[in-house]
């Protein structure tokens, strides 16, 4: 019998640790900024490249995206691949409404005809997920200080018995001491006696 292998799953499973998670959520016509890592002798510093996402291709550890501005009036293209270690940081800074997944035709347009509209319910919707992000972070810091607050509660009153436990300990040795004196003291002075009879004997 023979035993169907999944590659599929397979190669899923050796990819996914391998998959940023950091990376926000853009399409086609958002207006983007990347920051790339780049190495020049002992320094690491970040290279910005700013422009229209006209494409995303490929799935998984192979996917990558199409990043198309105008520089001196001519158009520059760079693609990213999504998981690279050399793309420190994505920032969308504009969200654009179109109707096609490649929007390849912005090669052949120029000045305002290559313009995208901005997508304002997009937008909308990108500040009221900002909004909610900002309220989830204030109530997870909330509750972290709170508990964060009960944890040092408790070990202070934790150390507080401990002290007061401590302290009763040394004060009934104190008070047993004494009594371990007299103890002693009595035991000599029989010791004493018993010697002085024998000796009259």
């Amino acid at each position: 019998m023979t035993m169907k292998i999944n590659k599929g799953a397979i190669l899923r499973s050796i990819e996914q640790p391998h998959i940023k998670n950091d990376i926000p959520d853009f399409q086609p016509g958002d207006t983007v900024r990347v920051e790339t890592k780049v190495v020049e002798g002992t320094r690491t510093r970040n290279q910005a490249f700013e422009g229209i996402v006209i494409a995303i291709n490929g799935s998984g550890s192979r996917k990558s995206f199409t990043v198309r501005k105008i520089s001196f009036g001519e158009g520059v293209e760079r693609v990213f691949p999504f998981n690279s270690p050399l793309v420190a940081k994505v920032s969308v800074l504009e969200r654009g409404k179109v109707r096609r997944a490649k929007l390849y035709y912005l090669r052949d347009l120029r000045g305002k005809a290559a313009r995208i509209k901005n997508d304002r319910g997009r937008v909308m919707k990108d500040a009221a997920r900002a909004q909610r992000a900002k309220e989830e972070a204030a109530v997870q810091k909330e509750a972290a200080d709170k508990l964060a607050a009960e944890q040092a509660a408790q070990e202070a009153a934790a150390a507080q018995a401990a002290a007061e436990q401590a302290a009763q300990e040394a004060a009934a040795a104190a008070a047993a001491a004494p009594v371990a004196d007299d103890t002693a003291a009595e035991t000599s002075e029989t010791s004493t006696d018993a010697g002085t009879e024998t000796k009259s004997e």
